[in-house]
């Protein structure tokens, strides 16, 4: 495509939101993951502790149970997508300004509860945004969308993670959490403006349809359980090796919030490059390939922060381990929500891309205390050579599965031309 056609392509607004929505889905994730771990870490709070909050992340793994019902229930407001987005971005801004208030205090039990409302409110806003995604960006414009989608939510993470330790090193933990609450307005403000899809999608006749539907239909398909597999393992080691990577660099080696922030906003740069770069090559490779190496890159980044370990306190360690990070995270998660979404029946993509999305989540909820345990058995270097290693069985699955993926990459394709032709 030339470049005044794909200037032409993404001068839209139905791309245009993709940017701050996805900033939106993406903010909630790490102040009650890593940025969470970092206040735990600061105000004293054990490994072990801090690795039972990482069950926090419990509802990103478990949102596919009540996808059906966001499929079915229409709210009386904006639409069936738009009317659940507005719902659940505002309870998320209401939760993270209940965190902010909490505080760990004497009793982080309570801290941790109101985490695991902001997580469930969050998980659900990702099922309604992924189904909007899905609906209101044209055939065409898909792949474009899911690039700025990523960039908006990587930027996120960034924002909340990096910018999040950088401010609360001025303006404390309590503050931090009340400003990035408030940055939720944006995309209540992008809801406003959002367009509705120009083919709106049927609404399930039933809740029993909206749950047997995409159930009957995935499980129908041959070799589904290698591809499950897939899902679940693709992702498991850049899960393992960030489970425990802020109390790593904070209390492992003696780096303080800011420096640590300060190198983690230097990865927006890596990350904004990474996912062009990736969004580039998958244009040219192809989704199997790209997966492929993708997946190697991701592995093999886990070793930078061996080398880390075994160097210590060094500024230039951190640094080229966290851009290396990003650059190749960013390419790994295009290739997955490529995946994902290659997968999914047009006809059920808010459950099949929940559900899907959940088993990818497990690696990165249930790691965390199976983490702290590796790292007192094996210690920090060890624990990151473990991460790599375990990695390379989502990479085989993708070889082994490449005949099938393949096959489901032309049926989607198909099932989609076909679905713009009625």
């Amino acid at each position: 495509m030339k470049l005044p056609s794909l200037i032409q392509t993404l001068a839209n607004r139905r791309i245009g939101i993709m940017l701050p929505l996805g900033f939106a889905s993406g903010l909630p994730l790490a102040l009650t993951a890593g940025t969470l771990q970092a206040w735990l870490t600061v105000v004293g709070l054990d490994l072990k502790t801090i690795g039972i909050f990482t069950l926090v992340g419990l509802p990103y793994a478990l949102k596919f149970l009540w996808a059906p019902l966001m499929d079915r229930v229409v709210p009386p407001w904006l639409g069936r997508r738009r009317g659940w987005m507005l719902v659940m971005q505002l309870g998320v801004a209401i939760g993270l300004a209940a965190m902010a208030v909490t505080g760990p205090g004497d009793r982080p039990e309570i801290l941790g509860m109101l985490a695991l409302v902001v997580a469930f409110l969050s998980a659900s806003l990702d099922i309604v945004f992924d189904a909007y995604r899905t609906d209101v960006l044209l055939r065409p414009e898909r792949g474009f969308g899911a690039a700025v989608w990523v960039n908006g939510y990587r930027c996120a993470l960034l924002m909340a993670s990096a910018g999040a330790l950088l401010l609360a090193g001025h303006i404390g933990w309590q503050n931090t959490y009340l400003l990035l609450a408030g940055l939720m307005a944006t995309g209540v403000v992008t809801i406003f403006l959002s367009p509705e899809p120009s083919e709106p999608c049927a609404t399930p006749a039933s809740l029993a349809e909206a749950v047997g539907g995409p159930l009957k239909e995935l499980f129908s398909r041959p070799g589904v359980l290698g591809l499950l597999a897939l899902i679940v393992f693709y992702k498991i080691g850049d899960a393992v090796a960030a489970s425990l990577q802020t109390a790593f660099l904070i209390g492992g080696l003696g780096f303080s919030v800011s420096e640590v922030g300060y190198v983690k906003g230097l990865g927006l740069a890596a990350t904004l490059i990474g996912a062009l770069a990736g969004g580039v090559a998958m244009a040219k490779l192809g989704m199997v390939r790209s997966l492929l190496i993708f997946g190697l890159l991701q592995a093999v980044s886990n070793l930078g922060f061996m080398w880390l370990a075994w160097m210590g306190k060094s500024y230039a360690a951190l640094t080229a381990s966290i851009l290396i990070e990003n650059v190749t995270g960013g390419m790994g998660t295009a290739a997955f929500v490529a995946l994902i979404m290659s997968l999914c029946d047009h006809r059920y993509t808010a459950t099949q891309f929940a559900l899907l999305s959940s088993l990818e989540a497990l690696g990165r909820v249930f790691s965390g205390r199976p983490s702290a345990d590796l790292v007192e058995l094996v210690g920090w270097t060890q624990f990151f050579l473990w991460s790599f290693l375990i990695a390379l069985p989502g990479i085989w699955l993708v070889w082994a599965l490449r005949a099938q993926l393949h096959q489901d990459a032309g049926r989607d394709a198909t099932a989609r031309a076909g679905s713009a032709d009625l």
